[in-house]
């Protein structure tokens, strides 16, 4: 019998996987891990080794503070290297968020970006979803909160930490102006997109 889709979300995946080596192939700023592994396939045999690198990037927060009453929500724009050596567009409009370093939580990482970023206290954290962005090369995990801007204190001006580089711009922006902007292909952050279309997909259900 083929099981459905909610049955096969509700059944953990037991295939087996054996790491034959791992050695480390970049250590800095990112991290580089060289895998060889075996896995078992579809149809419960045994893969070939394979050799794959994985980008270690560990895990993240993000969070978007919001106003359900009057769905305004604040969202950062800052310089991404990497964007702009793709195409050009390296100004990119994203969720407030950091790395969760050794000994933090992400609720602890949301809070502090959030003053950092946007000079805002928050209130209570709420989770929207747990995201891979890119997970066939990188380890990297999102944790995405959402925070009601009601309960928001500004207490600072934000903009970053200019002895790391940082030069942010904080914005207030309607929630439907953020969505024709998804639309538009002027946010093209993934987490952020994830985020306000969580945020849109809920409505009056938000906690």
């Amino acid at each position: 019998m083929t099981e459905t889709g909610e049955e096969q979300d509700s059944v953990p995946d037991q295939r087996r996987v054996q790491i034959l080596a791992q050695d480390r192939v970049l250590d800095g700023f990112l991290a580089i891990d060289r895998y060889t592994i075996i896995h078992e396939q579809s149809n419960g045999s045994l893969s070939e080794p394979i050799t794959r690198l994985v980008l270690e990037r560990g895990d993240a927060a993000a969070v978007l503070p919001y106003n359900p009453e009057t769905e305004q929500l604040v969202l950062v724009r800052q310089f991404r290297l990497p964007a702009f050596v793709r195409d050009g567009a390296g100004w990119l409009w994203e969720l407030i968020a950091g790395t969760c370093e050794p000994g933090r939580s992400p609720e602890d990482v949301a809070r502090s970006e959030a003053l950092e970023e946007a000079g805002l206290s928050l209130g209570a954290l709420h989770p929207l979803a747990t995201i891979y962005p890119s997970p066939g090369g990188s380890s990297e995990r999102i944790a995405l909160y959402w925070s009601d801007l009601r309960q928001a204190e500004r207490v600072a001006a934000g903009g970053g930490l200019p002895a790391s580089g940082e030069d942010i711009q904080v914005a207030t922006l309607a929630l439907d102006e953020a969505l024709h902007m998804v639309r538009a292909g002027a946010i093209v952050d993934a987490k952020t997109i994830v985020a306000l279309q969580q945020i849109a997909l809920a409505g009056e259900a938000l906690p």
